[in-house]
């Protein structure tokens, strides 16, 4: 294997560690050893856990910032976009209902631990706060288009949150519905 692929091996795994596990509770060890490299050639790649917190950050960027792009090619509208952010919920329920969002539960517990990276975690939040806002207000909603953004990101990251604590998908699969009947409702009434 050569060094970009080890590395990004590297980041998959911890970026897979820090979700399942969170990022307190994954060691340089336990990604190690998935990966199953020495810790000589890991510690080639990345000299501290911070540095692949920033990998792994810049990933999720990157693979949030691909999904949006391709939303924004394959939905003929702003609000079939829309309607693709809202049913991401039921693409990843499986793994929303054993860990929560990744977005969200990495987010928190950077918040916790008062961690530098912190900032640099919120902006998957921003990212996607821009991109909804953007379709808002492509359905004319520029006066409230910011708002619109925050009720649907935080009613999702509610959702994402409440389905994991309680293991609920049907409490998920009834709030996404609930989504859908807003979007259609909100979108129907003007600003």
């Amino acid at each position: 294997m050569g060094d970009k692929q080890t590395r990004d091996h590297i980041v998959e795994a911890a970026d897979r560690l820090f979700y399942e596990n969170g990022y307190g509770h994954t060691s340089f060890a336990h990604i190690a050893d998935s990966v199953q490299i020495s810790r000589g050639n890991f510690y080639y790649h990345f000299k501290s856990k911070d540095e692949i917190l920033d990998a792994v950050i810049a990933l999720r960027l990157a693979n949030t910032q691909r999904m949006l792009d391709r939303w924004e090619q394959d939905a003929a509208s702003p609000l079939e976009r829309l309607r693709r952010f809202i049913d991401m919920l039921i693409v990843n329920q499986a793994p929303i209902l054993r860990y929560g969002c990744p977005v969200g539960t990495l987010c928190t517990e950077l918040a916790k631990l008062n961690h530098a990276g912190k900032e640099q975690a919120n902006a998957l939040f921003t990212l996607f706060r821009t991109w909804l806002k953007r379709q808002f207000v492509a359905l004319g909603r520029k006066s409230d288009a910011d708002a619109l953004a925050m009720h649907l990101l935080g009613r999702s990251q509610g959702i994402a949150t409440l389905a994991n604590a309680l293991g609920d998908k049907r409490f998920l699969h009834r709030e996404v519905r609930q989504l859908h009947a807003w979007l259609e409702q909100d979108m129907a009434s003007p600003g």
